[in-house]
């Protein structure tokens, strides 16, 4: 299964770093990504394939909500399959 993680937040150092490290955590990889920081904030966008994650998508989501506040950001995840019919016509 693949899935769309994004993150939001004011700019500080090792954000990616936690993110990354939680997905490695996980044995989630990450196929693409794109960031950047607007007045301040950061933003990152990732595609990951989460076919050889251990834990289910639920739990998934909670450890990376639980990084996100750890890391003062917000961390959403939603399956690729979602967010493809939410943004499109």
């Amino acid at each position: 299964m693949r899935a769309i993680l994004t993150v939001i937040g004011k700019d500080q150092v090792g954000i990616i770093a936690g993110v990354s490290t939680q997905l490695a955590e996980l044995k989630i990889n990450i196929l693409d990504v794109s960031q950047t920081i607007m007045s301040g904030y950061f933003t990152m966008m990732m595609m990951l394939d989460l076919s050889n994650a251990e834990a289910n998508f639920d739990e998934i989501k909670q450890a990376l909500a639980k990084k996100g506040e750890a890391l003062q950001v917000q961390i959403k995840i939603q399956r690729e399959e979602i967010f493809q019919s939410m943004h499109s016509l």
